[in-house]
């Protein structure tokens, strides 16, 4: 009876086996009947409205100077003339750019027309033409032209970037220089990337080769609609190697329509100074995980302050857009229309509170100025409180003047951190000063010590500090 049963049971195994072969080889012809077998009839219209973008401008520096801090993940194809280098020159930069207007209106990166004396705009067809400079966001790298014709153009229309997913096929086209369209195709590789070149990356990362001259040209999907504008790769010797990254569509567009009708970005600004969440501050302030922006300082007179927002707050959504981490918010922030007022959650001593904000606008002005480091005199068997590897000294006229400090800092002075400490692996340094300790203030190291102890008691594997630092108010979580 055993036997039959093994031997039925291994008959179905195998007609399972079977069935599951037949539906993997159906899925790969289905998916095989769903690539195109060309990209020609998606292209054809397409290919005239991708243009050449040459400029010519004066400059001073010699050759080899960087212009443009995109230029350590792309450099544009440069004629420079090499006889006089300590003289002025004329230097010619060639890159791509769209259409996206009948009238004229283009599309390319800040660092293809920054500096530019003379912009002309050269098509696939042949024709030319000279095109006045709009507005230009160094921020975001996107630049607005406006071509100088009475001609309708070919034009393409932008897409909705935030249907697209990891493995979409898309498009880069390109006209680096000036002999007609480049076409290259690949799929996304990631999407929400964040290269560090600026505030507000969010950058779909392709493996369509993006070369030389083509920073500036459009990212097509299947649909024959911009998702991205191409602005940077990584790599080590200039060509592509599958690493190519475009500002999202959904952003673009935001700055494009500012560009268009001011000449600049108007930006939301919420005025505060945040910090990301690390797997210590989540235990510390109570998170399940980290998630959100640790609000770490707040502007006075700024939008947050005037709402009731508090530092130590975990801002977790921002006019309904969540806050999954700390740089996130910057771009929801900016991308935010000035004066809207919008609500925004966050978690206080582990309850969530809702604030309205209205929302400012961005000026330089507002962005708060990093400051120099200071150079306090090394601290040498000084006295004080030693816990959690630190030596803690009250701050008076003495300890302010060795330690190179203002009058108006209070907390407690961190004279001494142990190298081997878990304050030293947090970043913790001496001379800077403990505000807060468990979001409560300490005028004295024996307040630090009896907030610890009852953090000891309560069972937290982590304490969370707020300091005064060279350069600015930061939280840090010390394991005790």
């Amino acid at each position: 009876m055993r036997r039959n049963i093994s031997s039925r049971f291994k008959n179905m195994v195998r007609l399972f086996g079977f069935g599951l072969l037949a539906i993997v080889a159906f899925a790969h012809v289905a998916a095989a009947q769903n690539m195109p077998q060309s990209f020609a009839d998606i292209v054809e219209d397409l290919m005239p409205a991708v243009v050449n973008i040459s400029i010519s401008t004066t400059v001073q520096n010699p050759p080899g100077i960087q212009m443009s801090p995109f230029e350590d993940f792309f450099e544009e194809f440069m004629e420079r003339d090499e006889k006089e280098p300590s003289k002025k020159r004329r230097v010619s930069s060639l890159g791509s750019g769209f259409v996206i207007d009948p009238s004229g209106i283009v599309i390319t990166n800040n660092h293809v027309v920054e500096n530019a004396e003379e912009i002309i705009v050269n098509f696939s067809n042949g024709e030319k033409f000279k095109a006045e400079l709009l507005g230009r966001d160094p921020k975001t790298d996107l630049a607005v032209l406006k071509v100088i014709t009475d001609k309708k153009l070919p034009f393409v229309k932008f897409g909705d970037n935030t249907k697209a997913r990891v493995g979409d096929w898309v498009i880069a086209i390109g006209n680096p220089f000036g002999l007609g369209g480049s076409l290259s195709v690949g799929v996304i590789s990631a999407i929400n990337r964040d290269i560090n070149s600026g505030p507000y990356d969010s950058y779909i990362q392709t493996d369509a080769a993006i070369n030389k001259g083509n920073s500036g040209g459009p990212l097509f999907n299947l649909d024959g609609e911009v998702i991205g504008v191409n602005t940077a790769i990584i790599s080590p010797t200039g060509g592509s190697v599958g690493i190519g990254f475009s500002i999202p569509a959904d952003m673009a567009q935001i700055v494009i329509t500012q560009l268009r009708e001011y000449g600049e970005t108007r930006r939301g600004w919420l005025g505060v100074r945040i910090q990301r969440i690390t797997e210590d501050l989540a235990e510390s302030l109570g998170l399940s995980k980290p998630k959100g922006a640790l609000v770490s300082e707040i502007i006075p007179g700024g939008p947050a302050d005037e709402a009731g927002m508090k530092q130590g707050d975990v801002i977790l959504s921002f006019d309904g857009k969540e806050v999954a981490e700390m740089r996130d918010l910057p771009r929801i922030v900016a991308e935010t229309p000035i004066d809207k007022a919008v609500q925004v959650k966050v978690q206080r001593r582990g309850k969530v509170v809702t604030l309205k904000v209205k929302v400012g606008r961005l000026e330089e002005s507002n962005q708060l100025a990093e400051t120099q480091p200071a150079n306090p005199k090394k601290q040498t068997n000084q006295p004080g409180l030693k816990l959690l590897g630190l030596t803690l000294e009250t701050l008076d006229a003495k300890t302010r003047a060795r330690a190179g400090l203002d009058d108006d800092k209070e907390g407690v002075l961190i004279a001494q951190v142990d190298a081997d400490s878990s304050a030293s692996e947090s970043g913790v340094k001496s001379g800077d000063i403990i505000v807060e300790v468990d979001q409560t203030s300490v005028a004295k190291p024996q307040d630090v010590e009896d907030l610890v102890n009852k953090a000891k008691k309560a069972g937290k594997k982590s304490i969370l500090v707020l300091m005064h630092t060279p350069q600015g108010l930061r939280f840090v979580a010390i394991k005790i």
